[in-house]
Order: structure tokens, then C-alpha cells, then sequence
């Protein structure tokens, strides 16, 4: 009897020094300031909104689907912070939070006004560490809401320069998203991206893509479907041009410039007329956008003689060349050509 009247005692005892020291822990309360957190817009929100942030209060600027606040104060026992300070630090906890506009009643269109601090103390993140959150800031942030309806959007292919792309089929050719309702005409245009190798993939087999709009800069929106995308073959896709309007440039080394001038015996040769064969971007892209169709390559040696012979270089747009979208459709010619002197100034 006395035995047990003695172990019950001693549980009591120990039952009432771990109550202490909970108590005592939970009774030092310490903070944990942390700063750059992210707020993003939760991707798994209400597709017909279009949520952004349109910059914090009294300033101004272009809408993003994420922030970061500057800093926030986080309050819990020691022995918690402790925890989370050491997992922030080897980064095994990343804090990140995400709005869904519905849930904190921004339902319709127009600009609200978020509560930062109450936004993070309801946070199931917070909530799971333990912590609540004892201030922030910025405390507020500016949530712009535009209603989006859904549209009938034809898909179109472009590359990663962002040209156009004439693709041999697209299954399918239409795709419904969501949209801002004054969108029309041109802007009713799904986008699928394709990289070189994706191109050159999509000519041999089918490929799967998903399209996507961009309702801002940086800011894209896949569709729910992806699309079956064919591109022709090269040699369907490439067309004969001839080009009569190509310039001559010269490559020369600093020991020939300002001493000679070069002159072409077979200019017409050279010049007169380039035969190609080439998508029509890639035509317009080397007639239109090159400064020198045509390049002579000059060196020291040429000086000594009489007339020297070697083959012009055709200057084709480096990204359709990697793309096998153009290329020379004769033979090389070689120009003939001499240094004359500049005649010196008269005294």
C-alpha cells in the first residue's frame, strides 16, 4: 500500500515539472523577422479571372502575377523558431504564398484592396509551423481583377524568335479559353512555341503542344487541351527566288583600309543575280534585312597581285540557316578583282 502511494506520487511529480515546462516554453515567445517572401496568384483559381498585382499602395506599376513582401515577423515558442529558422537556413522550408482571389471575396471585376497580415495569419502554412505572424510589410497590396469570357481561339505555330511558322497541320485547329471580352480579330490567336529540334521533329512525326495566350507581358495562360502539330517537309516548304538587288561588301584588314580601293572586273557575275532557294521569311529576312548580301573577303597578299580570284561568301541570315530554310541554289561564283591605289591629294 505504502509502494503505491509513493509511485503515484512521483507521477504526479512529473506530470506537473513537464506541465512547467511546456508552460515555459510556450510562455517565451520569441520572433523570427524574414524577408523577400512571395505572393503568387494561385494558377489553380477561377479560370474565367483574370487576377494581378497592380503594385502596392501609392505606387504604380505594371501588373504581375506575384510580389514580394519586404519582410515579415513571424511569433511562436522558441523551440519552434529554432526549428524554422535552422530549416530556412539549409532550405528545407521555402516560404511561399498563394491568393485565390475568390476565397478572399474578390469575385467580380475591379481593384480591392488586400489585407496582407490577415491574409498571412490565415495561411495553412503558417498555421502548420506552429507560428502566427506579428506584422508585415507592405501590410496592404493592390489586386486588379478583369472577368474573362470564354472564345473560340485559332492555334497558330511560331518559333523561338517569335516568326511565324506555316505548319502542315494542326489538330486541332481551335482551341476555347479564356480571354478578355474586347479581344478580336488578330488577338483571337492561340500561340504554340517550337524549338529548332521541335520543328525539325514535327516534319518527320507529330508532336504534341499545348497553346497559350499572353494576356501580359510575362504573363501566359495555357490552354486545357493540347494540339497535334505536323510541319511540312523542308523541300515542300522551300521556294526559287532570284536576287537582283544585292549588295557588295568587303572585309579588309587595317594595314589595307584608306591605302586601296577594290574594283570588281565580273561585277555582274558577283551580283547581277543570286539564285536561292528559300521560305519566304527567310527571303525577305536576306534581301530586305541584311546590310550585305555579298562578301568579299580582302587580304594582304591580294596587293601583289595583277587581279586575284576567290570565291564570294553569301551573307544568309544565321537563324534561318540553322533552320535549313535557305540556301544557295548555283554554283559559287568567284570574283575577279584588283587594289588600285588611292591617288595621293594634291599639294
Amino acid at each position: 500500500m505504502l509502494a503505491k502511494v509513493k509511485y503515484g506520487k512521483i507521477a504526479i511529480v512529473i506530470f506537473i515539472t513537464v506541465l512547467i515546462w511546456v508552460w515555459a516554453d510556450l510562455a517565451l515567445d520569441e520572433k523570427l523577422p524574414v524577408s523577400n517572401i512571395p505572393v503568387a496568384v494561385s494558377k489553380s483559381a477561377d479560370p474565367a479571372l483574370w487576377v494581378s498585382f497592380t503594385g502596392r499602395s501609392g505606387m504604380t506599376a505594371l501588373p504581375e502575377q506575384s510580389v514580394f513582401i519586404d519582410s515579415i515577423v513571424l511569433k511562436g515558442p522558441a523551440s519552434r523558431i529554432a526549428d524554422v529558422k535552422r530549416k530556412l537556413n539549409v532550405g528545407w522550408l521555402k516560404l511561399e504564398f498563394f491568393l485565390d482571389a475568390r476565397q478572399e471575396g474578390m469575385a467580380g471585376a475591379g481593384e480591392y484592396t488586400l489585407d496582407v497580415l490577415n491574409f498571412l495569419r490565415k495561411s495553412d502554412q503558417i498555421r502548420q509551423l506552429g507560428l502566427t505572424v506579428e506584422s508585415c510589410q507592405p501590410d496592404k497590396l493592390t489586386v486588379s481583377i478583369v472577368e474573362l469570357v470564354k472564345k473560340s481561339l485559332s492555334v497558330q505555330c511560331y518559333d523561338e524568335s517569335g516568326a511565324r511558322l506555316e505548319a502542315e497541320s494542326i489538330k486541332p485547329s481551335k482551341v476555347d479559353m479564356f480571354v478578355p471580352e474586347y479581344w478580336g480579330g488578330e488577338k483571337l490567336t492561340a500561340h504554340v512555341q517550337l524549338a529548332r529540334r521541335e520543328v525539325e521533329q514535327a516534319r518527320v512525326s507529330v508532336i504534341e503542344k499545348t497553346p497559350y495566350i499572353e494576356l501580359a507581358p510575362g504573363q501566359r495562360r495555357e490552354a486545357t487541351t493540347a494540339v497535334k502539330v505536323e510541319m511540312p517537309p523542308v523541300e515542300d516548304v522551300l521556294k526559287n527566288y532570284s536576287i537582283t538587288t544585292a549588295t557588295l561588301g568587303f572585309t579588309l584588314s587595317a594595314n589595307l583600309q584608306g591605302k586601296y580601293t577594290v574594283e570588281i572586273a565580273n561585277e555582274n557575275d558577283v551580283i547581277g543575280s543570286i539564285l536561292i532557294k528559300a521560305t519566304p521569311q527567310a527571303q525577305q529576312a536576306y534581301e530586305k534585312g541584311m546590310r550585305y548580301q555579298v562578301i568579299l573577303e580582302i587580304v594582304d597578299e591580294d596587293v601583289k597581285s595583277e587581279e586575284a580570284k576567290r570565291e564570294v561568301v553569301y551573307n544568309f541570315p544565321p537563324e534561318f540557316v540553322r533552320k535549313g530554310e535557305i540556301a544557295l541554289n548555283q554554283s559559287p561564283v568567284q570574283a575577279r578583282f584588283k587594289l588600285v591605289p588611292f591617288s595621293p591629294p594634291p599639294p
